[in-house]
């Protein structure tokens, strides 16, 4: 979320502003940090609601904001398919590896399992499949000898902040098309 703000403070996305920043937990670092930032926030906590409980109010609290797309960060919960609808091909989600490659929790620790010489990162829009939405963009990052899962996880984080807002950057000046589950880049004679 930070790079995200600070890739629009300095803009590198162009006509962008981050609208709102919600959490489902009032004491999520991201949240203090967007405080601090004078970024409007707001909690909507889960408080034992169903999923689309809670994110019809997340919702209605985006679209109260303006919000026109959502780029997930650190949001550990699937998505209920009233949300992915209210924000079909416009919610994204960065994920620590080169996806399909190693989905869900620790894919860290999937690719040192699986003795992979490359992970990375990719940005993808998000739909009812955990980690299965078009992708967007993605990073290779090597996986050196010696490599933890914190090593590995930290060196992936410098391309995560730098990819993420490559791929709003896409999205907000319109640079991409969504055909199917392909995202294909447009051409663009004016671009330099």
């Amino acid at each position: 979320m930070l790079a995200l703000a600070d890739a629009v403070d300095v803009g590198r996305i162009k006509n962008a502003e981050i609208a709102l920043v919600v959490s489902d937990k009032p004491q999520a670092a991201g949240i203090e940090h967007a405080a601090a930032r004078g970024l409007k926030t707001r909690i909507i906590e889960r408080r034992g609601r169903s999923r689309e409980e809670h994110d019809r109010e997340t919702v209605a609290a985006l679209r109260e904001n303006g919000v026109e797309l959502v780029c997930l960060a650190g949001y550990m919960r699937l998505l209920s398919d009233y949300f992915i609808e209210a924000y079909r091909n416009r919610i994204l989600n960065i994920h620590p590896s080169l996806l399909p490659a190693f989905p869900g929790l620790d894919p860290h620790r999937q690719a040192l399992d699986a003795g992979v010489k490359s992970s990375g990162c990719t940005v993808h829009l998000v739909d009812e499949t955990l980690d299965g939405g078009p992708i967007i963009v993605q990073r290779n990052v090597p996986v050196l000898p010696g490599d933890t899962e914190e090593s590995l996880a930290a060196r992936i984080l410098e391309h995560e902040h730098q990819l993420y807002a490559e791929a709003v950057e896409l999205i907000v000046t319109g640079k991409i098309e969504v055909v199917g589950r392909r995202v294909l880049r447009k051409n663009h004679d004016n671009d330099d």
